[in-house]
């Protein structure tokens, strides 16, 4: 496992403490696309937990994005999400 992804599950874990939780290191994927050219990475999370109940689609992205701060200008170039409540998940 990448040393990104342990940074992005902690960052992640931390924040939200998920009852699941998955991310995936796509960037193999886009090998040569122009927006990988600058080292950072494309990533696919799934994350589901209770913080997300009361919250929309576009807030509950814009709570991942802050919860991993920095790592989304000098780690990450694309970050796929699927967020979920845990009563959504069962």
């Amino acid at each position: 496992m990448s040393d990104r992804v342990d940074r992005i599950e902690h960052a992640l874990r931390d924040a939200f403490s998920p009852t699941h939780l998955l991310v995936k290191d796509q960037s193999h994927l886009h090998a040569g696309h122009a927006g990988a050219q600058d080292g950072r990475g494309h990533f696919e999370v799934q994350i589901v937990s209770d913080v997300f109940s009361d919250l929309s689609t576009i807030k509950r992205h814009r709570a991942i994005y802050e919860a991993l701060g920095d790592m989304m200008t000098t780690d990450i170039h694309a970050l796929q999400i699927k967020a979920r409540s845990t009563s959504e998940a069962a």
